[in-house]
């Protein structure tokens, strides 16, 4: 046993190792803000561009990310990782900005077996269009509250925490 009472370092039986490990105030604090972050914050961020422009933040981050790759053109698989979305996800948001026009698929001339999305002019223009607004949102919510000790604070704990999607290959 050590001084609390508890058991020596690398001796926990069984029944110990099921017991929760409750939050103590410091921890229940950070979860408690994270998880407000993770729950409200995608709608603050998605309100503008719905009411300007008719896009779900995903759309924003699809369309967004195409437009910055080379040759507008990603795979799917990549496109859904940075987008932070699963591949199905993905794929039903993809098919209804191919259906507006702003998205085009096709197989990877380079292996058959992946699909690329190529963002088209219409939907480069929606980004050109929709980036502005997302931007506002972007600053008014979130960085134009913190210094830039906050930002690099912000940045290491999302990179600490990043969670990669179940089906990314």
């Amino acid at each position: 046993m050590n001084s609390t009472g508890g058991p020596v370092s690398g001796t926990h039986t069984d029944e110990e190792e099921n017991e929760p490990r409750w939050l103590d105030e410091r921890e229940k604090e950070a979860w408690t803000g994270l998880i407000s972050l993770v729950l409200l914050l995608p709608g603050k961020l998605e309100s503008p561009l719905r009411q300007e422009h008719g896009l779900t933040l995903f759309e924003y981050l699809v369309l967004s990310h195409l437009s910055e790759a080379p040759r507008r053109t990603l795979r799917m698989g990549e496109l859904a990782f940075l987008a932070s979305g699963s591949l199905s996800r993905l794929s039903n948001v993809v098919k209804r900005c191919e259906g507006r026009g702003w998205i085009a698929r096709s197989p990877d001339p380079a292996d058959g077996r992946y699909t690329l999305a190529e963002l088209t002019d219409a939907g480069f223009a929606l980004v050109e269009a929709a980036a502005p607004t997302h931007l506002r949102a972007v600053r008014h919510t979130v960085l134009d509250a913190l210094n830039a000790t906050d930002q690099k604070a912000l940045a290491r704990v999302a990179q600490k925490l990043r969670i990669v999607p179940d089906d990314f290959g």
